[in-house]
């Protein structure tokens, strides 16, 4: 199980970190990665690292201003954003990926979050 948290509303230019708990697997051996929905739009590719936290990837809208990073003794996925914008407004998800390796597709991914709401206001 994995479930999402973290400060919803917050002015552009401002930064917000995302949490993602994970219960019920090996943490330490999967992949994880975070997605996002905004209203009308597909699910789209954010950011992934591997089981190791050895690699990451972002999507090229998100570079430079968002990091994406694990603790696997805490069993947390993190996803700290800055300079944030009013198009970063959208549903954040946290997934799970048991082959360890990244990957920046949904159907990559085994296992999902619920999803936490993250508005930017302009």
């Amino acid at each position: 199980q994995l479930q999402a948290s973290g400060v919803g509303l917050v002015q552009a230019g401002g930064s917000l970190r995302l949490s993602c708990a994970a219960s019920g697997l090996t943490f330490g051996g999967y992949a994880m990665g975070w997605f996002r929905q905004a209203p009308g739009k597909e699910r789209e590719f954010v950011a992934t690292i591997n089981w190791r936290g050895s690699i990451t990837s972002y999507a090229d809208s998100v570079k430079g201003r968002f990091t994406i990073s694990r603790d696997d003794a805490k069993n947390r996925l993190h996803l700290q954003m800055s300079s944030l914008k009013p198009e970063d407004t959208a549903v954040y998800y946290c997934a799970a990926r048991s082959n360890g390796y990244i990957g920046s597709q949904p159907n990559d991914y085994d296992y999902w979050g619920q999803g936490t709401q993250v508005t930017v206001s302009s």
